[in-house]
């Protein structure tokens, strides 16, 4: 990539942040700080990466792409919300009666959203599936899924990374999403998790390590895998809870509060200030 494709993806990432800033507050529920620190990975799989139509949202050939972190949403309806799925307006009624955008992702009811979520540990187990439907079916689409690191804490998560590794799932990539920070504390404190990378390689997986803010990382990894023959992928992304919102960064109180009106305000003019510079306009 080039300097401004990645500006561009910067700019739009920026751009989901407000998003889910926007949703959470709008709703007074919901989970910022794992929202933000995923932006950037939903960001280049939407615009640079997936082969989607927004336009067709059940395209049979397209390609699948499972939150199995479902609680961490408002980013991710903010990324299809500026793919064109629907209104960007749509974000204000997160988690309203009746609203189309849910506090956890309903394939039923929302364009873009390929497998309804929220349990943890069982999104990668519908993501297995779907990539193995692809081969018995001889189809060409991949599968992703962003999981959270506390989410690996889930006995499933590994059920499911035997399957995977079983049935040599290639066309599956996983993303690990390392905030290092879950509901009731840091990952190591509540249950180590470490050395993920020996774990995923020891199930069978190929593995790579990156920062999960940084798009050419981002893309390296994801050129790798597609390199990979014979096993799945786990890319293992080093972020920051609440990334680009000063007072939400690293704090694990953030992840599942909502901003009030003063947090809302200083959250969006920090953001819209990333973007006038990305831009150049200050």
């Amino acid at each position: 990539m080039d300097s401004s494709e990645i500006k561009q993806l910067q700019i739009l990432a920026t751009k989901a942040r407000m998003g889910a800033i926007l949703g959470t507050f709008c709703a007074k529920s919901g989970h910022p700080g794992g929202s933000l620190s995923a932006a950037d990975i939903f960001t280049y799989l939407y615009f640079k990466e997936m082969n989607v139509d927004p336009k067709n949202p059940k395209w049979e050939d397209r390609d699948r792409f499972v939150l199995s972190k479902g609680h961490c949403c408002p980013s991710l309806y903010a990324v299809l919300a500026l793919k064109g799925y629907f209104e960007w307006d749509e974000l204000s009624k997160l988690r309203h009666v009746g609203a189309m955008l849910q506090g956890h992702p309903d394939m039923k009811g929302t364009p873009g959203i390929d497998m309804s979520t929220g349990s943890l540990g069982q999104g990668i187990s519908a993501a297995c599936g779907m990539a193995l439907s692809a081969k018995i079916s001889n189809k060409s689409y991949r599968v992703y899924s962003v999981l959270g690191d506390g989410e690996v804490e889930e006995g499933q998560v590994w059920e499911a990374a035997m399957f995977a590794a079983h049935n040599k799932l290639d066309n599956l990539v996983l993303f690990v999403d390392q905030n290092g920070l879950q509901i009731d504390g840091t990952v190591d404190e509540v249950a180590g998790i470490e050395p993920l990378d020996k774990k995923f390689e020891s199930f069978g997986f190929e593995v790579f390590k990156i920062d999960g803010h940084d798009f050419n990382q981002i893309e390296d990894a994801l050129n790798k895998a597609r390199e990979v023959k014979g096993k799945p992928v786990a890319i293992l992304a080093k972020t920051v809870k609440g990334k680009g919102v000063s007072f939400m960064e690293n704090q694990v109180g953030w992840h599942g509060t909502a901003p009030n009106k003063e947090q809302y305000e200083q959250a969006t003019a920090e953001l819209q200030a990333e973007i006038d510079r990305l831009e150049g306009n200050c």
